[in-house]
Formats: C-alpha cells, structure tokens, sequence
C-alpha cells in the first residue's frame, strides 16, 4: 500500500454523501481507507401518493451536524483536511431565495411522480426521447428539469421571481456548496458536470445549459447554476468548523461510486444497490445512444480534461422495499432482518414482487405500472413475500444487465457491486446465480463517499491521478453462479410475467 501522505494543506480527505435517506461525513485517508464517519437520517415526506420530499433545511443542518461528528470522533481540525467532496442524490431538486437561502418549496425528490403530466406535455407527438439526442435522457419525472418548472407553476410568483433573479436552482449538490460557501452573503451557485447531466436541460457535447429546452420548460437559464468539472477547486468554506478547506470535488452519486470502484476504463461497470439500484458502464469519450432503454450521462470530468461518458440502469425501488416491508408493513423491525426472515424458506414458494412504486424506470420506462405482488398461493408465507422482495432486486438488475449487454455490443464478464445492500449474502449469491457472471464486493464498501473523497483530492493534489485511486481498489468476496441455467431461465420468464402485469394501471383520473 502506499505510505500515508502528508501534503502542505492536510493529511485526510473529508467527503459529504447526501442521500436519499441519510447524510453523511465521512474522513478517508492515502490508503482510500476510512477514518471516522458520522451519519444522521432525515425525514421522508409524502404528502400524497406518488409524491416524495425533503425539508432542504433539515438536510443543511445534518450536514453541518455530520462533519463536525466525524472530525471529532477523528479528533481533527481544519488544518488536518487537504479538500472536502460532495456526493450526492442526483435529481432531488431545491428552488431557494438568492437574497435569504430560504427554500421556497420542500425539495421534490428524485422518486417523485408529479410532474408526469409536465413530462407528457412535453413529450406531445414527438414522444418522450423528444429532447434524448441532447441530453441522452428521456422525458420522465425522474429528472430535475419537470421538478423546477412544477415549483415554478405552484409557488405563488415564482415564475416572476426566476426572471428577475431572485430565486436559484440546483441538484442537493449545489444547494450544499451554496451554504457551505457563504450562502446568501457570498455562496457559490455551481454544479458539476454529472449532476447537470440529470436535468434534462444540459447538452451533453458542449456540457452547457441549452437553452432552447429550457425555454420549452418555461425555466429562466439565470436561475441555474454554472457547470464545472467534478475535479477542481470550486471555492473555500466560509464559516464553520472547516473554514478555509477548499471544496473540490463534486459527483452525483452513482458517478461517484463508479468512481470510487475504479470502474475508470472504457467497459468497466459497477452496480449500487441502495434506495434504488443504479448500473453504470464507462463508455469512455464515447457518447453511446441507448436503444434499449438506458440513459446515456457523463460519468465524470477531471478539471480540463475531457470528459467521460457512460450508460445507466436507474432501478427506482430496490432497498427502499426492505424499508417499506419494516415500515409500512411491520413485517420486519430493522433492515438486516429480512435476510434471515427470507432464510426460512427454499426459494419464493411462487411469488413474485414488482416493486413499482414510482412506476418502472430502466430499462421499462412505464410511468403507468405500479407495484404488484402475484403468484400468490395460501402457501406463500411471509418469508417467500421476504424472499421475493429480495430477488426483485436481482431480477430488475438482470433486466439492466440484458440492457447494457445489447447496447455495448460487449457482454460483461463480471460486475462490480457496492451499497448497503451488498452484506447480503443470499442476495448477492442470487445475483450471481441469475446473471451467470460473477458478483465482485470491494474491500472499501463505501465507493460513493470515496469516489467524492477521490475527485477533490485529486483537484489538490493529495493523489497524484488516477492510477493512484485504481491502485486502492482491493477485492473483498467474489460470488461464482451455481445455478442450473434451466432453472434460471426458468425464473427469469416468471419474472417477466410478473412485470407484465403491473403495467397500464395508472389512468388520467388515478394519478
């Protein structure tokens, strides 16, 4: 391993990974390896079916909260940190007050179906890739773009503000730089390339705002903020416990983990399993149209180099049906539970679960389907309901998979696999079992906190490039496929039955 390394500005890297669920600080040192973290929950908001927000405030606060736990419990001061990263849950979106930092709305998140009929009006004839060529993305209400102009529509004079400067936008990444930069006294409003490309508002090839689609989306370019690289030194913290410490890294989450798996040459990919799942593939400086339903994004840039390019499998539930089965159904009390509850039982006893929650994203992109459990029998207990929430999460990453095989033309012979989810190893041998490649876990399993970690210490130089992060990069468990290929055709078909049916439910009158 490489000697640990003292530079002029600090011997540790700090990075903030703001999620879906949580925040959190974490300090990393030469090595990739972490010294002290602290973390805090923030709540979740549904104010109506299909709707999910966060108070921007509250996130603000745990985030201050969180770094001044994890330098404390590594007993470090400013002086000790060369840069801080920021990571962060891409298409969530705050619309804010430039002379106060008030929000002027709750922010809408990513999961959130709401602006489907701005998505559909947009679409018109010309259907959902309409603005796909640009952005590489489709009209969906994943994205940023539909969120600010739904705010814009429902907030008393926010139209009116945003044309005369008033009010800001941006991804959970730039309202965090805004703040940790001074705020409304001197705050940076930045972004960076990855979290821009989640707008459906930047061209991928000139990495600007294009401002044709955000007129078509009625959103004031003023508004937005100025897009960088995800590597350089975008300003210094002004006040706090870290005042002074360059901000220097900024990498939307799954950007950041494909990072922080050293998934940095062409054909390398990573899979996340979190809130949601999310596969990316390096596809180098190669813009790569999707024709089977992935997204195309910018996986990173480094300062003024150019910049790297990927595909994407969004999944929108994959974890958050663990929380919805200990949450609103009281079937387990924490998270790891279901891994034992599902242990009870030989396999799914026939059932099937479609978590559909927000609709399908990858590689479906069906905003009418919602969530449905079939194959139901009086011999389906609450282990195979345990089960089969489990391998949804493996058949819906079988699906992206497939996906990402037929657009690259290069099957993939093993993926790399990193999130909460990975500790399962039932989960993860299934995984294995239904790709028929192996399952790869690295030995820092917290690759969207080191990928951030990684982009800002490279900006300052605390590693030298990027061999230097690939070098880091050690492997931890490694799941081989065991299952008969029969049988794994075998579920696969069942599976898609399933998904089958789960389509056409959402009517004009039952959004």
């Amino acid at each position: 391993m490489p000697a640990q390394r003292h530079t002029e500005t600090g011997t540790y890297v700090v990075a903030i990974d703001q999620g879906t669920t949580s925040t959190r600080a974490m300090v990393f040192d030469h090595r990739g390896a972490v010294v002290a973290a602290e973390q805090r929950e923030h709540r979740q908001l549904f104010p109506r079916p299909g709707w999910v927000e966060h108070d921007p405030l509250e996130i603000w606060q745990n985030t201050r909260a969180v770094l001044g736990g994890a330098l404390g419990r590594a007993n470090l001061s400013a002086g000790d940190v060369a840069a801080v990263g920021i990571t962060n849950q891409r298409e969530t979106t705050v619309v804010w007050e430039r002379a106060t930092g008030r929000p002027v709305h709750n922010a809408i998140v990513w999961q959130d179906t709401r602006t489907q009929a701005i998505c559909d009006d947009l679409a018109g004839e010309q259907g959902p890739r309409r603005f796909a060529a640009t952005t590489g993305l489709p009209l969906a209400t994943y994205f940023a773009g539909p969120k600010i102009r739904w705010i814009l529509d429902h907030v008393d004079g926010a139209h009116a503000r945003a044309e005369a400067g008033e009010l800001l936008a941006g991804t959970i990444d730039t309202w965090l730089l805004w703040n940790l930069t001074g705020g409304a006294e001197r705050g940076l409003h930045v972004t960076d390339v990855t979290n821009a490309s989640r707008t459906l508002l930047m061209d991928l090839r000139t990495l600007a705002w294009d401002e044709p689609i955000a007129a078509e989306l009625g959103i004031p370019p003023r508004m937005l903020p100025e897009i960088r690289s995800s590597a350089e030194v975008y300003g210094t913290i002004h006040p706090g416990i870290l005042a002074g410490v360059p901000v220097a890294g900024i990498l939307g989450d799954q950007q950041a983990a494909t990072f922080g798996q050293a998934c940095l040459e062409p054909g390398t990919a990573k899979n996340t399993y979190g809130t949601g799942n999310f596969m990316l593939l390096n596809t180098g400086a190669e813009i790569v149209p999707s024709r089977h339903g992935l997204l195309t994004t910018v996986c990173y840039r480094l300062g003024a180099a150019a910049p790297v390019y990927a595909l994407e499998g969004s999944i929108a539930v994959t974890g958050s049906l663990v929380q919805w089965l200990r949450d609103n159904l009281g079937l387990i009390r924490d998270a790891a539970e279901v891994e034992t509850l599902a242990a009870t039982v030989p396999d799914n006893g026939g059932a099937y679960f479609v978590p559909a929650f927000s609709g399908l994203f990858a590689p479906h992109w069906r905003p009418d389907a919602r969530g449905a459990l079939v194959g139901l029998t009086r011999f389906v207990n609450k282990g195979h309901i345990a089960r089969a929430a489990l391998e949804a999460t493996a058949f819906q990453t079988r699906e992206v998979l497939d996906a990402m095989n037929a657009d690259s033309g290069v099957p993939l012979t093993e993926l790399k696999v990193d999130g909460g989810m990975v500790a399962n190893d039932m989960l993860m041998q299934f995984q294995a079992d239904l790709l028929g490649v192996d399952v790869v876990r690295p030995k820092v399993a917290e690759t969207t906190a080191l990928g951030a970690a990684y982009a800002a210490g490279l900006a300052v130089g605390y590693w030298a490039g990027p061999g230097e992060v690939a070098a880091n990069w050690g492997e931890d468990r490694r799941w081989a496929p065991a299952m008969d290929p029969v049988e794994r055709d075998r579920l696969y078909r069942q599976w898609g039955k399933a998904v089958a049916r789960t389509l056409d439910w959402v009517d004009a009158d039952t959004r």
